[in-house]
Parts: structure tokens; sequence; C-alpha cells
């Protein structure tokens, strides 16, 4: 079978001096994607860290709190899949462009807002903006990065910003946060978002869409409001419970509405979601692994970030440095393990071994306790932690996009930013629940005291940890069934790059 790259395809560097020019300049455009998809991923754990800060400043309540949270996901997650195809119609450079520009500009209202109403709709449009933007930098690096040896590195180099991202924004939304202002976390996305910007101006070619799109308005509709409506009902269990009728209603509401959309895609003539993207055991099992990647994270930085401030007493910034030899070992994980060891023992072994060594470093810290050190009991789970994390998350990323005709990949990169979403909001609604029944039971078998107190907390930190070590070794167990262990396929290629 002939290949993008066996025919010379637009970005596999072969033939002429035009396309060893083109090779050069697609190093400079993951710089570009890269800067893009740093500042989407950070601005998930950044904001959190500015959450009290901005909430006295502004004068909301508690309750309301989590709506600058929710609305930011409930935007994104419910958006992606028409952001993605969006970008496969009309082109990813435009898509890319608008979605960075008015990122950029939601950031700077909500760091500006003078009252939490427009805090809140300034985090929706963020959300908005973002659900065009990120598979967007995703497709464009699929389509851009054909021949195997550099697909390896440039998945390698975008998915440790992907996993690195979080712990870098507990960082920076710590800095900002004690050395200027709350505000400071919104403000710095013009910084990102206006280099990105004009890298894409300069790098990216204008898009020439031969036809007139379509798009499939029924699927749209209907996956739009079923995503919505199960992220919204996770987000409400936090704030009420498992039994409330709003939660159980939307959730009954999603899972309908999902099969529906499935029913749909299986016959229209140009289905939002062509249902052979996910069917493909490698792309399939991929987009599974994203998913487990995305409940486990959420319980390393949200219920770590809580033992480490309250039971260790550590400070914003000092919290955001402890996550840097986590940090350090994804990115090593993602830029040298899958050049080393994906063409020698295939895909299936290395997300199923890079679960496990994640679901080790989780297992080690769920032996925290009040008087833990970091050296020695925090810092060896956080690198293995990353090194597993790191595996998984660029030889998934590859995976998921492994094959995939260039009219497809913005819809491809999507699902992956919907896994990943989805699978936050689930674990963060299940380990919270996990986290509140933990304590309670502690404290319900222990004499009342401060030091009972305390104890229940690192009791509820680490029940949630220990079930994100379990969700790692179910990741490990579908990919070893799921995935088969023969070479990643490249994209097809297309003509990204300015000349």
């Amino acid at each position: 079978m002939t290949t993008a790259i066996d025919r010379g395809a637009p970005g596999s560097g072969k033939t002429d001096s035009g396309r060893r020019g083109s090779h050069a300049m697609r190093w400079w455009v993951l710089g570009v994607l890269g800067m893009a998809q740093l500042m989407v991923t950070l601005d998930a754990t950044v904001v959190n860290i500015a959450l009290p800060a901005a909430q006295h400043d502004l004068g909301f309540s508690d309750g309301n709190r989590q709506w600058v949270i929710t609305g930011y996901a409930l935007a994104f997650g419910s958006l992606l899949l028409l952001g993605g195809r969006l970008g496969d119609l009309f082109g990813r450079r435009t898509t890319f462009v608008t979605g960075l520009s008015g990122f950029a500009g939601a950031s700077v209202v909500g760091g500006a807002a003078g009252s939490f109403e427009i805090l809140v709709a300034a985090r929706v449009a963020q959300g908005l903006f973002a659900a065009l933007l990120a598979p967007a930098a995703l497709s464009l690096l699929s389509v851009t990065f054909t021949q195997r040896s550099e697909r390896v590195k440039a998945f390698g180099i975008f998915s440790a910003l992907a996993g690195a991202g979080g712990a870098v924004g507990l960082l920076l939304g710590g800095m900002l946060t004690e050395w200027a202002s709350w505000r400071w976390v919104m403000y710095v996305n013009v910084v990102f978002a206006a280099v990105a910007l004009v890298g894409a101006l300069l790098l990216l070619a204008k898009p020439a869409v031969a036809e007139r799109p379509k798009l499939d308005i029924p699927g749209t509709i209907t996956v739009s409001a079923a995503l919505f409506a199960i992220v919204y009902g996770f987000a409400h269990v936090e704030s009420t419970s498992w039994t409330d009728p709003v939660v159980l209603a939307s959730m009954v509401a999603g899972v309908v509405l999902l099969a529906v959309f499935v029913w749909l895609e299986s016959w229209v003539a140009h289905p939002l979601l062509p249902l052979r993207l996910v069917l493909d055991r490698t792309r399939g099992g991929s987009f599974l692994a994203v998913f487990v990647i995305g409940m486990g994270m959420f319980s390393i930085f949200l219920f770590l970030t809580y033992y480490l401030e309250a039971s260790l007493g550590y400070s914003p910034i000092k919290t955001g440095l402890a996550f840097l030899p986590m940090v350090g070992g994804i990115v090593l994980a993602s830029t040298t393990g899958p050049v080393l060891l994906l063409p020698r023992v295939g895909p299936k072994v290395v997300i199923s071994a890079s679960f496990l060594v994640a679901a080790t470093g989780m297992a080690f810290l769920t032996q925290l306790e009040l008087d833990s050190t970091y050296a020695a009991h925090i810092m060896p789970g956080l690198i293995l932690l990353g090194l597993g994390l790191g595996g998984v998350m660029t030889t998934a990323f590859q995976g998921a996009t492994a094959g995939v005709h260039h009219e497809d990949s913005g819809v491809a990169s999507a699902l992956i930013n919907t896994g990943q979403q989805v699978g936050g909001s689930i674990s963060t609604a299940l380990l919270t629940t996990v986290a509140s029944s933990a304590a309670t039971d502690y404290l319900s078998s222990h004499k009342p005291g401060a030091l009972t107190a305390a104890q229940a907390g690192v009791e509820s930190y680490t029940a949630t940890l220990a079930w994100g070590a379990g969700f790692f070794v179910v990741g490990a167990v579908l990919a070893a069934f799921l995935i088969p262990n023969t070479a990643l396929a490249p994209s097809e290629g297309e003509p990204v790059i300015a000349h």
C-alpha cells in the first residue's frame, strides 16, 4: 500500500530543495503548536491556584466558586468535536488562529473582570476558543510530521508539553498569585498566545478549500448536548450527591444522546465523527488510554496538591516546585522512551508497561503520612508517575492519529482532547466522593481532635491516590487486550507550511 510518505507528499522531507526547506521549517511549526498546547494545558491548573484570591477580591461564595472551573469545562468538553471538525472543513490554520486570538481576548476580559459574572463568562469563552485551538494544534502536528522517525520525536515533544503543562500551571499560578495578582493568571495567556499567533501567521500556509464544506448538523447538536449533559452531571455531583435528580437526569440524558449520536453517525453521508476512526483497534485502544490518563492525572494534581498544602503546609510556589520531578520524568519519557522503545517492542508493550510504571508511582504515594518527607516519600513516586505518564501519552497520541486521512485529523485530535476532558470530569466527581467517604470513615472510628482531623485529611488523599493507581492498572489491561503490537502508521500529510 502506498502511503503519503511513499508518494513524496508535502511534509515528507523528500526529493527537492524546497522539500528540504520544509523539513527545517516543520520544527519551527512544532514550536508554535507546542506553545499553544502548553497555554491550554496549564490553564487547567493555573486558575485553580488563584481561585481563593479571586474569590476574596470579587466577593463570590464558596458555592459559586466551582463555576469558574465548570464554566470552562462545559464549553470546552461539549464543543471539542465540533471544533475539530471545523478545522477539517475550513482549514486548520484558520481555526488555530481564531482559537488563539479568541482565547487571548477572553483571557484579557477575565483578568479585568470586576464581577463574578464577567469572570465566569470569560472562562466560558476561553473554553469555547480552546475547543477550536486544541484539536487544531494536534491535527496540524499530525499532518505535518508524517515520516516515522520525525513523527516519534515531534509527538514526544508535544506530549511532554501536554503532560507537563498541568504541573507548570501549579507553579506559575502560585508565583503569579503570590508575587503579582490573581488577574495575571489570566493575562499571562496573552503572552503565550501572542508568540504562537505571530509564528502561526508567518509559518502556516493559508488553507485552500476546494469545495464547500459539509457539516453534520444533527450529529453536532446531539453530541454537543450529550457531552454537555455528561460533564455538567459529573460537575454537579461535587456540590450535591450521586442521587441528586439533576445529576441523574443529566447523566441519563447524556448516555441516551450519545447512543443516538452513534446511530446517526452510522448512516449520515458526512458524519461529524466517522466511526471508522474509533473502530480501528489501534486508534480505539489509544483513545481509551488517553481517557484513563485523564482520569488518573486529576487525582495526582488535585489531591496531591491538597496534601502538600493542607497536610504539609507548603506554599503555592513550593507546591508547584514539588511537582517538577514529575515534569522531568514526563519530558524524559516522552522524548526518549518512544524513540528507543517503540520501534523495538511496539505500542502495546510501551503503553501497558508505562501504565504499570505510573501505577507503581501512584501506589508509592498511597503510603503518605503527616510526617512524610519530600525526598524519601514524595519525590520517588512523582518520578515514576512522570516516566509512566510520558510513555503512555506520547505513544497514545500517535496511536490515536495513526493512519488518519488528513480530512479526519481534526476530529481525531478533538476526540483525544474529549477523552481527557470527560475522563477528568468523571474522576473529579468520583474521587471527591471517595475522599469524603474515607475522611468520614476515619473520623467516625477515632477519637475527635486536631490530630485526628489532620490524619483524616491524609486518609482521604491517599484513598484517591489508590483509586488512581487502580485506574492505571485498568489502563494497562485494556491496552494489552485492545492494541495490536504493530508499527504505528503515519497520518496522511498535507501542505501546512507557508513558502
